[in-house]
Formats: structure tokens, sequence, C-alpha cells
């Protein structure tokens, strides 16, 4: 079976730069969960959908073809082979992202989805739920954390206006999957780290949980 590298985080906390770049040392293919939430989030925008509503959201998803898949060692999510991914960062996005991601069917099309994934290739995953609800089997586990200050000035310098804080609230106190550690994941504190730090901190996890290959 191929191997997942499950990396969850909060907002901000770093985790996507860090298993992009993980990946890319391990020769393993990059999964941005939360990509395929905004390019639901982004479809259902575009197609008047009220998003606050949730059981508008899976009906509109019941009706559309979903599929995913690999490209160039990166992982693609499209709904009517369409993916948005030029403005799945939209402030529009941004403000729906979290309610769309708490609808059951929406999360339960995006992780299996990430689970077909993760049975052809070997991932780094990073996400939310990867480790506590997506792949809990896996036992490479890893949750990166920065403190709340951190983060939200890390997101303002992605352009982005949300708060981290009001993120954190929405992200762990929804009933489908909320943010959580995995009680078997270990915590990397990316407040004071590079992301090559992080990186190299988690490759000596690695190494000394004898994953294949280092």
């Amino acid at each position: 079976m191929p191997l997942v590298i499950a990396i969850d985080g909060p907002a901000a906390s770093g985790k996507s730069s860090v298993a992009r770049q993980l990946a890319e040392k391990l020769g393993f293919a990059y999964v941005n969960s939360g990509s395929f939430y905004r390019t639901a989030t982004w479809w259902l925008l575009r197609e008047g959908v009220d998003v606050q509503q949730a059981p508008a959201v899976e009906e509109a998803l019941v009706k559309a073809e979903i599929n995913a898949g690999f490209m160039d060692q990166t992982a693609y999510f499209q709904i009517n082979d369409e993916d948005g991914l030029d403005a799945i960062h939209d402030d529009a996005v941004n403000k729906s992202v979290s309610p769309v991601a708490k609808v059951a069917g929406v999360r339960e099309a995006v992780t299996s989805n990430l689970r077909f994934l993760g049975e052809i290739q070997d991932v780094v995953v990073e996400g939310r739920d990867i480790g506590s609800v997506v792949f809990p089997d896996t036992p490479y586990k890893f949750y990166i954390d920065a403190s709340p200050e951190v983060r939200q000035q890390r997101r303002a310098a992605q352009g982005q206006v949300d708060t981290v804080t009001e993120r954190d609230r929405i992200d762990s106190s929804r009933a489908n999957a909320p943010l959580t550690m995995a009680a078997d994941a270990t915590l990397v504190d990316s407040t004071h780290l590079t992301i090559e730090g992080v990186v190299d901190a988690i490759l000596g996890h690695l190494k000394q949980k004898a994953l294949p290959g280092l």
C-alpha cells in the first residue's frame, strides 16, 4: 500500500508550505485538502447556491461530476471539469469556505476522494482532519501549530483579511470532523521555526518511525 503522511493544523500554521516541501524531499505527491473545499466553495458560489443552506449545497454537489487525480506530483480536484484555482483564494471564498466545509455531504465527497488518492500513490496530505478522520490508520501523523499572534501575522502577509481566531472557532466547533489533533500525532510548534526547520524536524521524526526510504 502507498504511504500516507498526514499534516494537520490550524490556519496559517505553515502546514501547506511544510507539506509541499516535505513531499518534494521525499518524492511523494502533495495533496492540499483545503484547496478541495475551496474549489467546492468557489463552484457553489458561481452557481448561485446559498452556501448557508446545507441541503442546497448537498443537492448541487450530488448533481455534479467530481473527480480527483494527480498532475506533476500535485493533486487536483475538479467539479464538472473545473477547479477554479485562479479564484479559490478570493475574499468571497475565504468568507464562505468554513460553512461549506461544515456540510456533511461536502466532507464525505472530499474525504472519499482524498482516500482514493492515498490508495494510488505515496502522498503528503495536509488539512484539518487528515490524521483524525481521513487517514486515521497511518502511523505518520503530525500536527503543526503556532501562536495566534504569529499565525495572524502570516495570514496578513498572505493578503488575507479573515482572523485566525474566528477560523479556529468555526473549524474546532463544527459537528463534522472538527479541527483536532489526533491522539497519536506528533506536535510541531512552528512559532519560532522556519519552514525548513519544521520540515527537518518532521524528517527527524519520520526517521525515528522508520519511514521506508529514510
